[in-house]
């Protein structure tokens, strides 16, 4: 019996990037989708990276969202940087994971929204604190 070809690490970075910036929005899957003219389904099998989204779609998705379609490509597996050894292996990977969670989103948009450079550092040394990390 056949296994399931696992999706390209493209697709999956390319889904989450849409899942990320349609978060930031604010704006539901099914809402991306009548957009799009299709089901909120399809955009969930996009976002996972399980379906790959064709170049016209990935256009109109950029439109959408308001965002260049090299936005979806940013820090991608296999990136030129990255094949030069620069970075970390993945270095965005959970900051992605993180910023796509409601929790980051919210804690995000919180955050930037604070004006004073010393309270937010003030907030950075305290989640550090918090997480044991004595940097």
């Amino acid at each position: 019996m056949p296994s399931k070809k696992a999706p390209n690490p493209i697709d999956i970075h390319v889904g989450s990037r849409v899942r990320l910036r349609r978060m930031m929005l604010g704006m539901s899957q099914e809402k991306l989708g009548e957009a799009l003219g299709i089901t909120f389904q399809q955009i969930q099998k996009y976002e996972k990276g399980t379906n790959r989204i064709g170049a016209s779609r990935l256009q109109h998705i950029a439109t959408i969202l308001k965002v260049p379609v090299a936005f979806f490509f940013e820090d991608a597996p296999g990136t030129p940087e990255e094949a030069e050894g620069f970075g970390e292996t993945q270095p965005t990977s959970y900051v992605v994971d993180f910023l796509s969670s409601s929790e980051g989103l919210s804690l995000n948009k919180a955050f930037v929204r604070i004006e004073d450079p010393k309270v937010r550092r003030r907030i950075v040394d305290l989640v550090r604190s918090l997480a044991g990390d004595d940097q």
